[in-house]
């Protein structure tokens, strides 16, 4: 591959930009291993190598949310639309609403998911690391998810 230089930076010559056109992947049902209630998962990218990013669009209807787990490389959420529920392992249940953006520290135990009476939808990102995205747990109960057994 041969560099040019731009300004102060190196770019590929002969790199070439990459088009997904939106609607040209299925949309995807979430796993009832993975997930509690009705989720959507439309895959967004996945970065050819080197990169090692990817992203999704989730859209969860009213009380669904993830099972608890974890990123070994940590995970970016953007809210897009609705009213949902984020939490980290001892942590207090946060209200995410659209354009808010939350991170996840690399291992953090989390979950997130929509509200009890709104669906929610949100971008994550996240990075592989030797392949693994992600570590899937145990289902959120239902008391976990209400805060009633906090």
């Amino acid at each position: 591959m041969q560099w040019a230089s731009v300004g102060s930076s190196l770019t590929p010559r002969d790199a070439s930009m990459d088009i997904t056109r939106a609607g040209s992947q299925p949309s995807g049902k979430g796993p009832s291993e993975w997930f509690t209630g009705s989720v959507r998962i439309d895959r967004l990218f996945t970065a050819p190598a080197p990169a090692r990013v990817a992203g999704a669009a989730v859209t969860f209807e009213p009380g669904a949310r993830t099972a608890w787990h974890t990123h070994p490389l940590g995970q970016t959420l953007i809210v897009l639309s609705g009213v949902g529920r984020a939490q980290r392992e001892g942590g207090p249940i946060e209200d995410i609403r659209p354009g808010d953006v939350v991170w996840f520290a690399p291992n953090e135990k989390h979950w997130h998911g929509a509200s009890p009476a709104t669906a929610m939808s949100h971008i994550a990102i996240q990075e592989a690391l030797d392949g693994d995205v992600v570590k899937w747990m145990e289902h959120v109960t239902d008391a976990q998810y209400t805060g009633e057994g906090a």
